[in-house]
């Protein structure tokens, strides 16, 4: 049989640790490509570049995957793979291993989800692989053999169109870690604020401050699954839709 065809992509940009994992964790797998921003993208969520010019160029870099530099965010990586580079639609496409959790209300803001939601939304396979651990130097291998098994039961077992998979795993050794859950998104917030500060010109300016509230402790909840040492696979779409709210709306716009 043909390999399958993998785009790999992420939100920390093509050198990070993360995402340099996954491509060998993948090339093990499929034909892999992999085309992702220039420079750090967290928290862009589904920006896309419209007001300026977007450029990309091959790397040398380790390994047999071709290697894409993107000067855009991930989404606009994910859009330029599939107009511009890849030969054909990619079987699979992975983002990740981003550098921290995109668990419960993160899954908004996230370049690394964005970037597969946007495959979602062509219709292709797609997984957003992510660590709870924002340290650079964190240790992705521990994670290696559970994204190996989670990648290749997606090639095995298709999801339906408009689904894809947000896969958040703990910062535990492999032995420690307890194994896979599927769950539901947590509700669970960050409770933010503006530190004002003045530099040295007088000149006011704001730092985002803040602490992550979960208010979330079902079982089936990705936050829970995590604190209790395993992994969380949440089930994604992009319809935005409330259905449950559309009988009482009519009622009120009849």
């Amino acid at each position: 049989m043909n390999r399958p065809l993998i785009l790999v992509t992420n939100d920390d940009g093509i050198t990070a640790p993360g995402i340099r994992k996954l491509i060998s964790i993948v090339n093990e797998i499929g034909d892999v490509i992999v085309v992702a921003p220039n420079s750090p993208q967290s928290g862009k969520g589904h920006a896309i570049t419209i007001n300026s010019t977007l450029s990309f160029e091959e790397l040398n870099l380790e390994g047999p995957q071709r290697d894409f530099s993107c000067s855009g965010t991930p989404v606009d990586c994910v859009k330029m793979a599939l107009d511009k580079i890849l030969p054909r639609r990619p079987d699979l496409v992975v983002s990740g291993i981003n550098h921290g959790a995109n668990s419960s209300i993160n899954v908004i803001y996230s370049g690394t989800m964005s970037a597969a939601v946007e495959a979602g939304v062509e219709g292709l396979q797609a997984i957003g692989f992510s660590l709870s651990d924002l340290k650079w130097e964190a240790d992705f291998d521990q994670a290696e053999e559970f994204i190996k098994e989670i990648v290749l039961k997606t090639l095995e077992n298709p999801m339906p169109k408009g689904v894809v998979l947000n896969v958040n795993i703990p910062k535990l050794n492999k032995n420690d870690i307890k194994g896979i859950k599927i769950c539901k998104q947590a509700n669970a917030k960050w409770e933010e604020s503006f530190d004002e500060r003045t530099n040295p010109h007088g000149r006011k300016y704001y730092w985002l401050t803040g602490y992550f509230n979960n208010m979330d402790e079902s079982e089936d909840a990705d936050e829970t699954a995590l604190a209790n040492g395993y992994i969380s696979i949440v089930p994604v779409k992009f319809d935005l839709t409330a259905y449950e709210y559309m009988n009482e709306l009519n009622s009120i716009y009849k």
